[in-house]
């Protein structure tokens, strides 16, 4: 298991929170990638939905490595539904992500139903 896909489970069961940055105050998919990946200065003032999957894919890009095909431990971008971006962890189970609807961190087992915008990969 690599050292995010580990610190992304050790954050399941984390109250959702917009703009949450740590698992103990509560977390959003940015906050969970953020924490995953030990990123101290992640994006926030954002809405749920209306983000501009250019402007989300230049900061991944410039923090990590774009990659083909996602393995444990990688950050998916998703269009999870008109105008709203999500981001996730991939699992060897699925994929760990901020659950608004849910209204905590969950993995979620199997394919992501959700087209995937990108994947990439801690340098």
């Amino acid at each position: 298991m690599t050292r995010v896909e580990e610190r992304a489970r050790d954050a399941i069961g984390a109250k959702f929170r917009l703009g949450g940055r740590e698992p103990a105050h509560g977390l959003d998919c940015v906050g969970l990638v953020a924490w995953a990946l030990e990123v101290a200065d992640a994006p926030n003032g954002y809405a749920l939905r209306g983000g501009v999957p250019e402007r989300v894919t230049a900061l991944l890009d410039a923090r990590l490595t774009r990659v083909d095909a996602a393995v444990p431990g990688d950050v998916l971008l998703f269009a999870a539904g008109p105008g709203q971006l999500h981001l996730g962890v991939a699992s060897a189970r699925g994929l760990i992500h901020a659950d608004a609807g849910l209204r905590r961190v969950v993995e979620r087992p199997g394919a992501v139903p959700w087209p995937v915008l990108g994947v990439w990969r801690a340098r």
